[in-house]
């Protein structure tokens, strides 16, 4: 949508070519920012030239004054294999001594002693009792699940092993936290995914670095959350950080894994309700389309201005990275699109998505735009 360029100083329509590409760019720009033609042509046919400039001046990001700003806050390094120890199934087996692990296995390992005893691992303990507890002891004993004991004093000291990699990774994870409070209200990039064993977090660890090693993003000095070096002092308090960062955060990514969780759900939610950009990363072609192009909710309304936000969608970490900067450096291109059945759809170029539609249904359309904004909702 860039074939001309525009000539203030010469005000008329040059061709029918240099008609229509005026008119796709106000379609473009009132489904971008009002999410209905005609309410962003009723907006903007009486702004003058100034205030045109001023106001898609506020829909620019300054991506200069990001690159001035320098390096976020260093954070502390946990070695990837040591990460899944900050999660809070690992919290409630080694942090709190109503789920104390360590005495869950002595527990067990005396139950063994009583059957005749002899070598066990500890995969085989914890298998053969505490099954409402299992997926958590499972995971946060992982290191040592396949190690063998034949004694009391072997189970504490395999044990204490892994709680002490937990307590030095818990805690720089906590102090994490804290520097990535401190610079909240610059946040960049919210990552949100969720994490059900340890080869989870290795593969997101992996991730957030492969996108955010782009030298372009590093030159915006981009500040984001990586949820693999990041905990809380429970899970109360994880739950607002989460609320908090979506809130302040200018993009979001969500990680699309084998299955989904609530949290993760809602972190998307609350992002596409508040009109940030979305980026579905996904791991499978099946997952991609259903995405894409199936579920209904993958696009939601901001709920501020009614606008019908889409989400980006693309199973390559490289298009991640490409879409992070067309977003902060004012790059993005969207082709205009009307389809058989008459809805107007603005697509991605990059990753051919949807990000805002029209509908065709006329009752709905001034339903919607009649009701949206009137004074404390539908009544």
């Amino acid at each position: 949508m860039s074939e001309f360029q525009l000539d203030f100083a010469n005000d008329t329509i040059k061709s029918l070519d240099y008609l229509a590409w005026g008119l796709k760019r106000v379609f473009a720009d009132a489904l971008l920012w009002w999410g209905d033609i005609r309410t962003g042509y009723l907006a903007l046919r009486r702004l003058n030239q100034a205030e045109l400039d001023q106001l898609f001046k506020q829909h620019r990001w300054d991506h200069e004054r990001m690159e001035r700003r320098g390096p976020p806050l260093s954070l502390n390094v946990i070695p990837k294999d040591d990460r899944y120890l900050i999660s809070e199934m690992a919290c409630k087996c080694y942090g709190s001594e109503e789920g104390n692990l360590q005495q869950a296995l002595l527990d067990a390992f005396a139950g063994h002693e009583a059957q005749g005893g002899g070598k066990v691992t500890i995969k085989k303990l914890i298998e053969g009792t505490y099954r409402d507890r299992q997926t958590e002891f499972l995971f946060s004993a992982e290191d040592v699940l396949e190690e063998q004991v034949s004694s009391r004093d072997e189970v504490r000291r395999k044990m204490a092993r892994v709680a002490t990699t937990f307590t030095q990774a818990r805690q720089k994870a906590l102090q994490n936290t804290e520097n990535y409070l401190s610079q909240v209200s610059d946040l960049d990039v919210y990552v949100a995914t969720s994490m059900r064993n340890r080869n989870d977090f290795r593969r997101m660890a992996e991730l957030t670095e492969t996108i955010f090693g782009d030298s372009r993003l590093q030159e915006m000095h981009l500040r984001y959350f990586d949820p693999t070096l990041s905990a809380a002092q429970g899970h109360e308090d994880k739950g607002l950080i989460e609320c908090l960062m979506v809130k302040c955060c200018k993009a979001l990514i969500y990680i699309a894994g084998e299955k989904d969780s609530y949290g993760k759900c809602a972190e998307g939610a609350m992002a596409l309700s508040l009109g940030k950009p979305v980026i579905f990363l996904c791991d499978r072609e099946d997952r991609l389309r259903f995405y894409k192009d199936v579920h209904p909710l993958s696009r939601l309304i901001e709920f501020e201005t009614g606008v019908a936000v889409g989400a980006y969608v693309t199973d390559k970490p490289a298009d991640v990275s490409e879409l992070l900067y067309r977003i902060f450096s004012n790059k993005r291109e969207f082709e205009l699109e009307k389809t058989p059945l008459g809805y107007l759809r603005l697509r991605e170029t990059s990753t051919n998505s949807i990000i805002r539609l029209q509908t065709n249904d006329v009752l709905l359309r001034e339903t919607f735009w009649n009701h949206y904004h009137r004074p404390h909702g539908c009544r």
